[in-house]
């Protein structure tokens, strides 16, 4: 359920966004969102749908940028996007992981009329 707060934040920055370039019209969200950020893309979409309505984002649409994982060893230090879930370093096996990218989730652009 935490979508419906992060999909109200984004709309509520891509209004503020839009007031402030005195846009008409909001037409499309480029969002990053990280493998590993927790966040569903599906459900922020649900939300939004609903919540965008008698705003000037009610016809935007949302692009999603998916973000996979990166992990690197802090035993070998290899880089890597782990396979089926194994936190395992395909170099030297270890489990003892840094996350290095895919917890991100934020707007990257937003299109506008004006």
């Amino acid at each position: 359920m935490h979508e419906l707060a992060i999909t109200q934040g984004m709309l509520d920055t891509v209004l503020d966004e839009a007031k402030t370039a005195k846009a008409k019209k909001v037409t499309k969200i480029n969002m990053v969102v990280g493998e590993l950020s927790g966040v569903v893309g599906d459900c922020v979409q649900f939300y939004f749908d609903i919540i965008k309505k008698d705003t000037v984002a009610q016809e935007a649409t949302i692009d999603f940028k998916p973000v996979p994982s990166q992990l690197k060893c802090r035993d070998c230090g290899t880089e890597f996007h782990p396979e089926d879930n194994l936190w395992i370093c395909p170099n030297c096996s270890s489990y003892n992981m840094d996350i290095k990218g895919g917890k991100d989730c934020y707007i990257e652009s937003i299109e506008v009329e004006t």
